[in-house]
């Protein structure tokens, strides 16, 4: 067999999984350890500095995104559906992952296999910015769990946390709000839904 010779596009390229939404692949950014958040460049695919760090949020798991998903008009309406607020549209991104893992990995641009187990619905200046949760497929330690809700609730707590202060900047108005925290099942209709909103939006 031949190897394909060119990278393919992380977003793009790379497939979300045969089993998704039960078990996906996530292209990590950014890991705990990282002074600097790295972000995809849309148009190369190549990981691109997009900020240092300024400030002491240290982010708490594997961060990065599901590909061939898309978070647009879909993710909106469901958002606004779950959440009751006013909602203007998706952030346009590439759903967000976090995954969980016991062992320490030193630097993102990687793939993992991750279950997701629920998800952070944020509202960032009024688009839709939800967080899958998930797991590393294997972990002795969170590999295990299944639902967000048999995670210990400091853990959850740090996951919040750093969400509703990544962005924050001393003596600025906050703009993120966190309107729910679910499970699951609810993780996987978001999955869902961002991979129907990726179809309409790129094929």
């Amino acid at each position: 067999m031949i190897a394909n010779v060119h990278k393919a596009h992380p977003w793009h390229g790379i497939p979300l999984g045969e089993n998704a939404p039960e078990l996906v692949t996530a292209f990590i950014e950014i890991v705990p350890t990282d002074t600097v958040k790295y972000e995809i460049d849309k148009a190369t695919g190549y990981l691109m500095i997009d900020r240092p760090q300024k400030y002491s949020n240290i982010v708490p798991a594997l961060y990065g995104f599901i590909p061939k998903t898309y978070c647009a008009e879909k993710i909106a309406d469901l958002a606004r559906e779950r959440s009751g607020r006013e909602v203007t549209q998706g952030d346009e991104d590439p759903l967000d992952i976090l995954v969980l893992c016991e062992k320490f990995i030193s630097h993102g641009d990687i793939m993992c296999q991750a279950k997701p187990i629920g998800g952070i619905r944020l509202l960032d200046g009024g688009e839709a910015d939800d967080k899958i949760i998930a797991v590393l497929k294997g972990d002795g330690v969170y590999g295990e769990f299944n639902d967000l809700s048999e995670l210990p609730d400091g853990i959850v707590e740090r996951l919040k946390h750093y969400f509703l202060t990544y962005k924050n900047l001393p003596g600025e108005k906050a703009h993120i709000e966190i309107t729910n925290v679910y499970g699951r099942e609810e993780a996987h209709e978001v999955i869902q839904t961002s991979v129907e909103d990726y179809k309409h939006s790129f094929y």
